[in-house]
């Protein structure tokens, strides 16, 4: 069964007409035109269903706003509420593109610029969107029908629908974008073919067109067939069913960071030993690895075992693997601290680490014992989302762009306490004297990452200054505090 703490990913996306221009509301007047070249803010819309009849669909803008239109065709964006003029019906093309129909009054939505309006009684090229998600590319895949998750099976060489909880690297994948089109990309860069090979080049076979059904996502073939999972492994292929049924559905959901944790004897925290928590273990496994879940209020963390139980606070400050459910004591503080990070449990003690290498929630004050090395282990290829856009390379310098509407995937590679982040030509990033961000570096350069926020990291650089965008987009190490430009989703 899904996890607690793993949430369907509420569709967000962009709509894209026929000249290649992007549905945009305004924050002056709530007006609405398509002139915007690429997916911003102002161009996420979110999809609601109607809980009555799933087939109808409410857009709601980034302010919050629903779009609408009366019966004389005139669509407006300023409603706060939904309303029978919000009520739409997606009528889906062989292309993958949409076409919006008003429910109440059975015209189609459509147009260009500033002249948008739903009173289109057939469909042509002017009513047709083109659907663009703008939620983050890098998430966990559940079938619906089997409630297993996908992963890259490494020694089948295919990506398997049979895991009950995702766990690790392999089940992360990644959706890239291109041209309209989807490609699913497993964590060791292979892209999978509709004939259920792992390619290490996408092309025709290894594009998919989204559909949506009933709020969930069909993954649709070059041949018109859509991805299900196949026989007792859950082999994801391209079956005969040109038309989704349960087996074809699916759910994207949030992947959570997972870490493994080594304690100041050198040795892994682990759960091998049962249930109580202990740093003794000198090899990464399932058992040494722990979930994070941040919470969105408190901003407090879980850690999550790979049996689905969570770490908590027992008598006399012991620390078990013992809750089955989120309460105050499986609620840990996380103090980060450059290379190394302390947790505080909600006795207001540091959790140290024991001779015997036991995990003991007892200290006042941090020391060496108290200090523990954090490595996320299931970002390995890193795609960073600003509140202005994605990071990406500039065009024409050697620096980056944190405002793109299109991502560049960057490696994240762990080195004692920090990270080293290369791009696709094998070159490193570095802050510059000037305090800019610089993507061709030669040498490795030390940047440390800090998990502060449900689906949110910071990123300091050597001279211990936040990365941040700037007004114009640009990359730099410079933020002296943690601002809204300093957090990225990942």
């Amino acid at each position: 069964m899904p996890a607690d703490g793993n949430r369907p990913l509420k569709l967000q996306f962009g709509l894209i007409n026929h000249e290649g221009r992007y549905l945009t509301a305004e924050a002056f007047g709530f007006k609405l035109n398509a002139s915007a070249p690429s997916l911003k803010k102002k161009q996420i819309w979110t999809l609601e269903q109607d809980p009555q009849d799933p087939q109808v669909v409410y857009l709601r803008s980034h302010l919050g706003r629903y779009l609408a239109s009366d019966k004389d065709g005139r669509v407006t964006c300023e409603a706060d509420g939904q309303n029978a003029d919000c009520r739409f019906l997606i009528v889906a093309q062989s292309n993958g593109s949409w076409a919006l129909q008003s429910e109440p009054h059975l015209r189609f939505f459509g147009g260009s610029r500033d002249h948008l309006s739903c009173f289109a009684q057939l469909i042509t090229d002017a009513e047709l969107w083109a659907v663009h998600l703008a939620l983050h590319p890098q998430a966990n895949l559940l079938s619906v029908a089997r409630k297993r998750y996908a992963h890259l099976s490494m020694e089948d060489g295919e990506i398997a629908v049979d895991m009950n909880i995702p766990w690790g690297v392999a089940a992360l994948l990644t959706l890239v974008y291109q041209e309209g089109k989807y490609c699913l990309k497993t964590c060791d860069s292979r892209f999978l073919s509709n004939d259920g090979k792992l390619v290490t080049q996408s092309g025709r076979a290894t594009a998919y067109t989204l559909e949506l059904k009933c709020g969930k996502l069909a993954f649709k073939d070059c041949e018109g067939k859509y991805l299900s999972p196949m026989g007792p492994t859950g082999t994801l292929r391209s079956g005969r069913c040109s038309k989704p049924g349960k087996d074809e559905l699916f759910d994207l959901e949030e992947s959570h960071p997972q870490v493994v944790l080594t304690a100041a004897n050198g040795r892994y925290v682990s759960i091998r030993q049962g249930v109580s928590l202990a740093a003794n273990q000198e090899d990464e496994t399932d058992m040494e690895t722990f979930q994070m879940e941040i919470d969105k209020e408190t901003r407090k963390c879980t850690f999550r075992t790979s049996q689905g139980n969570y770490w908590d606070l027992v008598a006399h400050g012991g620390i078990q693997s013992s809750a089955t459910e989120v309460s105050a004591t499986s609620m840990f503080s996380v103090e980060w601290l450059g290379h190394k990070v302390a947790l505080k449990a909600t006795n207001g003690k540091y959790i140290c680490t024991k001779k015997n290498g036991q995990l003991l929630a007892v200290s006042d004050s941090i020391g060496e014992d108290e200090q523990l090395t954090l490595k996320l282990i299931n970002r390995p290829m890193l795609i960073l989302r600003g509140e202005n856009g994605f990071i990406c390379h500039h065009k024409n310098s050697n620096l980056l762009d944190g405002s793109r509407s299109v991502y560049d995937i960057f490696s994240l590679q762990f080195s004692n306490g920090a990270y080293h982040i290369r791009g696709v030509d094998g070159r490193f990033w570095y802050v510059n004297s000037s305090g800019l961000v610089c993507s061709d570096g030669e040498v490795p350069e030390d940047f440390t990452v800090e998990l502060l926020e449900h689906g949110r990291l910071a990123i300091r650089g050597k001279n211990r200054k936040y990365l941040r965008g700037d007004q114009g987009g640009t990359l730099k190490g410079d933020g002296l505090s943690l601002s809204s430009s300093a957090l990225w989703e990942y």
